[in-house]
Formats: structure tokens, C-alpha cells, sequence
């Protein structure tokens, strides 16, 4: 197996940088990471509402949900020790990419 906490069909299609970034910043938190939206397609993404130029389109972006703000807090601070520089926190998940086109660093509420 390639990761050590998720399956390839989990990170199907996602820019492998990120995988091993995500993958870390699992083993970091200690708790698991359900990652509820990966790679989307163009027609994906629009049905679900993602905003033109979506990052989960190139596949380096995850969005993972989190139940409470003690998950929140570890999910966050292990996302930036592994590295991942762009987050996006939400009252249900917390968005996560490596889009180097967009601005970094950057921590945005949604």
C-alpha cells in the first residue's frame, strides 16, 4: 500500500504531493480523517455548488469533515506542520490544498 492511512480509491485522482502531505498530517493528528469531497470533475463541481477554478478540479484539494473543535483544532495544526499552506475552516469541514497558483500561505473561515 502507498499510504499508510488511506486507500487508493480515498485519494483517487489527487495530485500525489498531496496524498503523502495528507497522509502525514493523519498520522500527526491521531485521529482519523474522513475526507468527504477529493478530486471533482468540471460537472462535479458545478453541482455542488465549488467556485469557478476550483482547486479539487486539478485535484489538490480535500475537503475533511470534523465533528467538533477539538478535531478541528488537531486536523488544522497537523495540515500546517505537514506542510499544507492553504485551509479553509468550516463549521463542518476543513478544506485543505496545495494549489500553488492560488495565494499562500492562507487561512480563511467559511
Amino acid at each position: 500500500m502507498k499510504y499508510r492511512f488511506f486507500s487508493e480509491k480515498e485519494v483517487e485522482n489527487l495530485n500525489p504531493k498531496l496524498a503523502y502531505k495528507l497522509d502525514s498530517a493523519r498520522e500527526l493528528a491521531g485521529i482519523p480523517f474522513h475526507i468527504s469531497s477529493g478530486y471533482r470533475t468540471e460537472e462535479e463541481n458545478t453541482r455542488v455548488g465549488g467556485i469557478k477554478n476550483s482547486s479539487h478540479v486539478k485535484g489538490m484539494a480535500v475537503d475533511i469533515e470534523v465533528a467538533n473543535n477539538k478535531e478541528r483544532g488537531k486536523i488544522v495544526k497537523a495540515l500546517l506542520t505537514a506542510g499544507i499552506k492553504r485551509i479553509g475552516i468550516y463549521k463542518a469541514h476543513i478544506h485543505a490544498d496545495i494549489d500553488n497558483e492560488k495565494p499562500q500561505p492562507s487561512i480563511w473561515l467559511g
